[in-house]
């Protein structure tokens, strides 16, 4: 019997456009989720997000479906976001900049976290997640919201898992002190 990623990697061999579809149903709201955290923006997603789906059919033929689909798929929009942020210069996700001064949001209204926020905790952890190093929250995010591996991050982040598991504790010590001491 045929396991799921092996049924995706033989759709998207055979251009399948009923796989792909369900895959765009299936990831779609995980990948918006996904750029905007690293975008730090809304505007421009769109046309990114259909790059990234335009590319998964392209080269869809190099997913090999031995391993999970989520890190190969990440990986392509990971690569595809970067391009776009040289294109458009913002902040960069391969900065490694460990010691210098915190990053600002891109713009200076609220991030789609801070408006996504429904608690006052969520939309304090929306503000601390938007003033941490790119490298380090996109670590927490994948780690965290998309509930990858360290190996599978290491993967899209073409890093080692060392690496992936210092930026998640790096970024989660950056924000410990914002909460520490808070009561319930």
């Amino acid at each position: 019997m045929e396991s799921d990623p092996q049924r995706i990697a033989r759709g998207l061999r055979q251009r399948d456009i009923v796989v792909l579809e369900a895959l765009v149903e299936q990831y779609q709201y995980r990948l918006v989720r996904y750029l905007v955290s690293l975008l730090g923006r809304r505007d421009g997603v769109d046309d990114i997000v259909q790059e990234i789906w335009l590319r998964v059919l392209e080269r869809g033929g190099s997913y090999d479906g031995r391993s999970r689909f989520e890190p190969w798929f990440f990986r392509v929009a990971r690569n595809i976001a970067v391009d776009a942020m040289r294109k458009r210069p913002m902040l960069s996700l391969d900065s490694n900049d460990e010691e210098g001064g915190r990053s600002s949001p891109v713009s200076g209204e609220p991030s789609p976290y801070t408006l996504a926020a429904r608690t006052q905790d969520a939309e304090r952890l929306a503000h601390s997640l938007q003033s941490l190093e790119p490298v380090y929250r996109e670590a927490l995010v994948l780690r965290f919201q998309e509930d990858l591996s360290l190996q599978e991050i290491s993967v899209i982040v073409a890093a080692p898992v060392s690496t992936v598991a210092s930026r998640i504790y790096r970024g989660l010590a950056t924000l410990r002190p914002q909460f520490e001491g808070e009561t319930a």
